[in-house]
């Protein structure tokens, strides 16, 4: 196995352990959990970009990748949902969304077809990314003390200013999934409407 599929199985593993540790009541979870995610992150532009770099493209990595994206986006913003940290209907939008494209991507390989992803695909991961760990941010920082204070509760226009990025960072996150899930549907119809 090559490392941009042990990175991509790391994910994995990091997910399951991140949705641990925010349910958890351990001292500094959300910090924890914020780590976590962060090196799910890391590791997601890493596989990505040692594969490309490295010529260790496989079919392996092609389907597990965005997957492993899927899994790890789709439980945070589901245990958003469960800790009253976003609105269910966001949710409902981005997890409808991956499903459709995983169940396109499922239909295509019976098909023999291998869909790689797409540029607006990855924008909306990257964005969903920054979404996600603007709202660990936003429930970790107040654990820092001073220093977290400093760097992300100064205001602006009497609300600290990493919560108008979070809000702007969860629209746009919102907006880029259900976008770039209609592009991708509408870019490889003829696989589905043959079949119906």
């Amino acid at each position: 196995m090559n490392l941009p599929n042990k990175l991509t199985i790391s994910r994995f593993i990091l997910t399951i352990a991140f949705l641990g540790i925010m349910v958890s009541k351990v001292p500094f979870h959300q910090t924890i959990a914020l780590i976590l995610f962060v090196a799910g992150g890391v590791s997601d532009f890493l596989d990505g970009y040692i594969a490309r770099r490295e010529k260790l493209i496989t079919n392996f990595g092609i389907l597990m990748d965005p997957l492993a994206d899927k899994i790890m986006v789709c439980s945070a913003f589901i245990t958003f949902v469960g800790l009253q940290l976003m609105p269910a209907w966001m949710v409902v939008i981005v997890v409808a969304r991956e499903l459709a494209i995983t169940g396109l991507r499922l239909l295509a390989v019976s098909k023999q077809v291998v869909l790689a992803a797409e540029r607006y695909g990855k924008h909306k991961t990257i964005s969903q990314i920054v979404a996600i760990i603007a709202i660990l941010l936003g429930i970790s920082y107040p654990q820092w003390g001073p220093l977290g204070s400093s760097l992300f509760g100064f205001k602006i226009f009497g609300t600290p200013w990493l919560e108008w990025f979070t809000a702007i960072a969860v629209w746009l996150a919102v907006g880029l999934t259900f976008v770039s899930g209609w592009l991708y549907l509408w870019r490889n119809r003829a696989l589905y409407l043959n079949d119906m």
